[in-house]
């Protein structure tokens, strides 16, 4: 029997690509579960990791405003944001979901664009059966930073949209991009 040694284990940095701040800015027109309104949150789900907005009462137009952070080790992961109406008594409705990849932002990211006038569109991601965008979502060059802005039409529903629009951090001693 040969006794290989172990090899050096990875950590996390190692494989860390950075971290991909999503504000969920708002939903628009959300399902009504429960009498006349909902309680809706919204929970980000990318690979094994999970994050949550805090529930607005009574309202199917909610500003949330909030930003969740993902750490980003593979950028042909998909996002999933699934809308979820908050119940004292019961379990949590769901009011719908959509996904959308991070890839043409990603590749928008590698373009080292420092330099570029404020307010310039690097690139345009069309809506098409393939994802959830309710319109044309645009990366743009904003203040020194690459943002994109999302607006998700929420499928398995009969109703709502999600703003959201995605920013990235990148991190000392990570392996970035």
């Amino acid at each position: 029997m040969s006794t290989a040694c172990p090899a050096r284990t990875s950590s996390l940095m190692d494989d860390l690509l950075g971290l991909l701040r999503i504000r969920i800015k708002r939903g628009v027109n959300l399902a009504v579960r429960d009498i006349s309104s909902s309680d809706p949150y919204v929970v980000v789900k990318m690979g094994k990791q999970r994050l949550k907005t805090r529930v607005i009462n009574k309202d199917v137009n909610p500003e949330w405003n909030e930003d969740l952070t993902l750490s980003v080790t593979d950028s042909n992961l998909t996002v999933l944001l699934t809308v979820y109406d908050h119940d004292m008594f019961s379990k949590d409705d769901k009011m719908g979901d959509a996904e959308f990849e991070i890839k043409p932002y990603i590749e928008a990211l590698r373009m080292q664009l420092d330099g570029l006038p404020s307010g310039t569109i690097v690139t345009t991601v069309q809506p098409s059966r393939r994802n959830c965008l309710a319109e044309e979502s645009r990366v743009t060059w904003v203040d020194g930073k690459l943002v994109q802005d999302l607006v998700l039409r929420l499928r398995h529903v009969e109703c709502g949209e999600v703003e959201a629009q995605l920013q990235w951090i990148d991190l000392p001693g990570s392996k970035g991009l």
